[in-house]
């Protein structure tokens, strides 16, 4: 029962958007994408997704991508990215998604003793762009979800978690932030992020920070192959 991790598969079966435009490397990448996950993932194992799944607009545009999604082998859990258009509320995602794919908001999910939480994230303050008067407000609320995400997992008595942001949880010069600070203060083991692609990979982290280990994982930068956060020994 191992855990992997890939972000932003950005599938666009019923939506036709095709990615090859973000470069050659993206040029047949679903079935790149299929062939290394069934060569490495097995049934009872499980993958995180955090963010980006689905280009398309609404519920009713993801059934196919979803549908490809639940053939491919184990469970998966995801957290909304930015460019998941279709996620409305919570209830309603999780009333259309096939039973092989789970969403988390404000909790957690409990898999082989570990407590997988997560949150969509936002740009961290002093990184380009950001705008405190339109981008402070969303900021503060993912904090929010994402600690009650970590009080639900603290509450069931989880020690183990491994968390999920669509967004780098730090900026650029991977200074602390919000999301930092709450994954040092629970005891995270894992962060997984995406959210980066083309010219910005180099500006990915890899490594551990105050006691956070941190995995960068879009589809990308992965070669669309899941990578392996923890064997099936545990570890």
């Amino acid at each position: 029962m191992a855990v992997w991790g890939i972000a932003d598969l950005h599938l666009s079966f019923e939506t036709d958007k095709p990615m090859d435009v973000f470069g050659d490397k993206w040029k047949n990448y679903t079935q790149k994408l299929k062939k290394s996950w069934e060569e490495r993932v097995g049934r009872e194992d499980l993958v995180i997704i955090p963010g980006d799944v689905s280009w398309a607009m609404n519920l009713e545009e993801t059934r196919k991508d979803f549908a490809w999604l639940d053939a491919l082998p184990g469970t998966k859990v995801m957290v909304k990215g930015n460019h998941d258009y279709w996620w409305s509320t919570v209830k309603k995602v999780r009333e259309a998604l096939p039973p092989s794919i789970y969403v988390l908001q404000n909790d957690h999910l409990e898999w082989n003793g570990w407590a997988v939480c997560g949150t969509r994230g936002w740009t961290c303050p002093a990184e380009g762009g950001f705008e405190e008067s339109r981008d402070e407000k969303i900021y503060l609320r993912e904090q929010q979800r994402l600690e009650f995400s970590l009080q639900s997992a603290r509450a069931a008595g989880f020690e183990s978690i491994i968390a999920a942001l669509h967004y780098p949880p730090f900026n650029s010069c991977r200074e602390d932030s919000v999301f930092t600070r709450l994954l040092s203060a629970y005891g995270v083991k894992y962060c997984l992020y995406g959210h980066l692609h083309g010219e910005a990979l180099h500006l990915a982290f890899e490594g551990e920070m105050q006691g956070v280990k941190y995995l960068f994982v879009s589809a990308d930068a992965l070669e669309f192959s899941p990578a392996l956060i923890v064997s099936e020994n545990g570890k």
